[in-house]
């Protein structure tokens, strides 16, 4: 058995110690907990106490949880004789000076271990990489970044490396196997990304980096940071975090709980508004049509066009005779309501109050009228009012006039009508509105969300229960601010982690959802995923690129003070309405509120690779520079020709090749084609790989994907099947032959019966 150097035995005695502060505080946030249960006096002030304790408590658990695993992986020795630890969360000792033995990875003194070299070592003496299973020590390596006598001695006594700790760790996770989930990176965060993560969170950061840049992990770890930094105003608020599609969301969803984190809400545009779960996509021109912001003014027209006061009287008969509907008292009362300036339904209350009391006065007008009491002067028009409201033909007549309608109403109706389509949308061509037209009680598509999310805005909630429910919600929070301030909410809650929890963290808004059963229960993200008026602190959008400028306008209703981390690569566009530059999706919208960063090394994808992928990028965005790669494998891309017929054979035989090649990780056959030609190749596939799937997710050893669904994502090795017809395949074509070669890890491959595109060079591809 090797026996341990020096420097390993010195860490395993500090990760020791920080383990046994970590279950100490486990132990004793446990048993707050569980004492927090008794903690109600009868009282409403004492349930509220009780369940903001628990509340608290339940959050610091999953923290602490959350940082079981690499606890701590790394140490600063600086010039003036100190060091630091840096992990995931931070630890101060039992002592009575409470010393500080762990520092959060997020915290300004630990930039140092992610930003120091040699030319700048801003301080840092050595910076020591730790390498942990479970909480045992396996290795560690050191980069001495300064001139040391004493740091030479104690290298002498170290197993590291010199100079070289940060690239070994860097290209171990590299080229670990992929398991279908996205891992954190904080052991391994570089410079040019820890300046985005750190990046101040006022206006739109613009993250631009071509594929296997971090850009994803970037936004997230970026989330991570300013949620910690920025705790009181987004803990109560949340992150919400875009990404393309619902594999991706699962790819990178545990991410940001591994990093202790829980107030982000995860959702594609197709899932963006509550209730709505879109799955199904246009066809690429209806698409582009749907996402286009003239389709805004299409959807405000479609509201007006449900307000159409008749040019004619129209007489109601109810129970005490008839009414008059005028025009000039229909046109008088629908100003009034537009002067409200509230959206459709909660102006419709305006309008019919309006309408009622004309009606009233009119009534009154007539000979004889006397109401509950018989010796009145004068008419009681309130009564008459009250008589008219209540009176369901009356109120039938006022619903064809000024009805109550919900989004998907709106929206389905139109898309089903001709004649509605034809007022609302005058200036589409005819040709344009016959694409928009489909049968009624279609499934709504992700292009749609947007129109149905405009249509929210512009009609609001229906009827009296949302306006009483914010009234009493209103009615409770001033009660739960009066209770948090009982609680000592502006007293640091001081515990022996030295993490710094304080009561501050919950807001009046989190203890009223507690015992608010008519809405969403559970913490932030949970409240704020089912609340479509929900404001949050802080969006991340990954693979921007692909949202319509109607999406766009969705995204940004959600976060007003428009602070927004907006990743992507415009040369890897493929939805029909996407961008073609970051000016053209933002500028109508943040104005000059947004600013650009760029990422421009490849950590994924080996150098092989990219220099065959190099043209692909050169045809599509000339004035890109493809991202450096950090690695070579020593394996070039092969290609292998076949028949049409023996095509799907071939990438099976392939993929179950690079299958049983491989201990761990896993492969991906890509094809451009459509659902049928995917289902025939992933039949192909389980013949000789029967466990083979058609959906990327943790366990899969072998997938078949369209191109656009393994968007985002990143396999060990990649078989890729007919690229000519990937690229010929619509505007955004090379984008997709682009995107498809680098998803790659380790190696490429090629199965082709048609002839290769020509941005794909055959010296640089082997053949097989």
């Amino acid at each position: 058995m090797q026996t341990a150097s020096p420097a390993m035995q010195t860490e395993q005695q500090h990760l020791d110690l920080l383990y046994r502060l970590l279950d100490a505080q486990r132990r004793r946030t446990q048993s707050m907990k569980d004492a927090a249960m008794y903690e109600n006096d009868g009282t409403p002030a004492g349930l509220f106490n009780r369940d903001a304790l628990q509340f608290r408590y339940a959050q610091e658990l999953a923290v602490l949880a959350a940082a079981e695993d690499k606890l701590c992986f790394g140490r600063l020795d600086t010039d003036d004789g100190g060091s630091i630890h840096i992990g995931r969360l931070g630890l101060a000792d039992d002592s009575v000076v409470r010393r500080q033995v762990l520092m959060d990875w997020r915290a300004p003194l630990a930039a140092p271990f992610y930003t120091a070299t040699a030319l700048e070592p801003q301080g840092v003496v050595r910076r020591r990489h730790l390498r942990t299973a479970k909480r045992k020590v396996l290795s560690v390596s050191d980069e001495f970044l300064q001139a040391s006598d004493e740091i030479a001695d104690a290298a002498s006594d170290s197993d590291a490396d010199l100079g070289v700790g940060g690239d070994s760790a860097l290209l171990e996770a590299l080229n670990a196997p992929r398991t279908g989930r996205m891992g954190d990176i904080i052991e391994t965060i570089q410079a040019e990304q820890d300046a985005i993560i750190r990046a101040d969170r006022n206006g739109v950061l613009v993250v631009q980096g071509g594929p296997g840049t971090g850009k994803t992990v970037v936004a997230l770890h970026r989330a991570a940071y300013l949620l910690y930094t920025h705790r009181e105003r987004l803990g109560s608020h949340g992150v919400l975090v875009i990404g393309p599609s619902r594999t991706f969301l699962g790819y990178i969803g545990q991410v940001l709980p591994s990093l202790g984190e829980t107030s982000v809400v995860l959702a594609t545009i197709g899932t963006l508004l509550p209730g709505i779960v879109a799955t199904a996509v246009d066809d690429p021109e209806v698409a582009r049509l749907k996402g286009q912001l003239t389709m805004a003014t299409v959807v405000d027209n479609a509201v007006l066009d449900r307000q159409r006061m008749p040019r004619r009287v129209r007489t109601v008969s109810y129970d005490r005779g008839t009414v008059r509907l005028e025009p000039s008292l229909l046109r008088r009362a629908q100003r009034r309501a537009w002067a409200t300036r509230r959206p459709h339904n909660r102006a419709r209350a305006a309008f019919v109050r309006s309408v009622i009391e004309g009606l009233a006065r009119q009534v009154a007008r007539r000979p004889g009228v006397r109401q509950l009491d018989p010796d009145a002067v004068q008419p009681d028009l309130a009564e008459i009012s009250r008589d008219l409201a209540g009176d369901t033909r009356i109120q039938a007549a006022l619903a064809d006039l000024w009805p109550p309608i919900t989004p998907q109403a709106l929206v389905g109706e139109l898309l089903a009508d001709p004649r509605r389509l034809a007022v609302a949308a005058p200036r589409l061509r005819a040709e344009q509105r016959r694409l928009l037209l489909r049968p009624a009680g279609s499934p709504f598509t992700v292009s749609d969300v947007p129109l149905l999310d405009e249509a929210a805005e512009l009609l609001g909630e229906i009827g009296q229960q949302e306006r009483a429910r914010r009234a009493a919600l209103a009615e409770e929070l001033a009660y739960a601010q009066d209770t948090l301030q009982a609680l000592g909410s502006d007293q640091a809650a001081e515990n022996d982690s030295g993490i710094g929890f304080t009561l501050s963290m919950l807001q009046a808004e989190d203890l009223v959802q507690l015992h608010d059963t008519d809405g969403p229960a559970g913490q932030t993200a949970d409240r704020a995923a089912a609340d479509r008026e929900w404001t949050y602190g802080h969006v991340v959008v990954d693979e921007a690129q692909e949202l319509s400028p109607m999406a766009w306008r969705s995204v940004f209703r959600r976060c007003p003070l428009k602070s927004m981390t907006v990743v992507g690569d415009v040369a890897q566009t493929s939805d029909a309405a996407g961008s073609s530059s970051w000016a053209s999706a933002l500028n109508p919208h943040a104005q000059d509120r947004w600013r650009r960063a760029e990422l421009t090394v490849n950590y994924r994808t080996p150098a092989e690779i990219m220099t065959l992928a190099a043209p692909v990028l050169a045809a599509i965005a000339p004035a890109l520079e493809p991202p450096s790669s950090v690695r070579k494998t020593g394996q070039r891309p092969w290609v292998m020709a076949v028949a049409a017929a023996d095509v799907a054979m071939a990438a099976a035989d392939a993929a179950a090749e690079a299958a049983l090649e491989m201990s761990a990780g896993q492969v991906a056959v890509l094809h451009g084609g459509d659902d049928a030609a995917g289902a025939e190749l992933l039949a192909a596939v389980r013949g000789p790989v029967p466990d083979a799937a058609g959906e990327a997710g943790p366990g899969r050893r072998v997938v078949v994907l369209a191109v656009r669904e393994a968007k985002g994502l990143e396999f060990d090795r990649v078989i890729l099947v007919e690229p000519a017809r990937i690229a010929a395949d619509g505007r955004h074509g090379l984008g997709d032959l682009y995107v498809a070669m680098t998803r790659a890890t380790q190696q490429l491959g090629i199965v082709h019966s048609q002839p290769l595109p020509d941005v794909l060079d055959p010296a640089l591809l082997q053949r097989r």
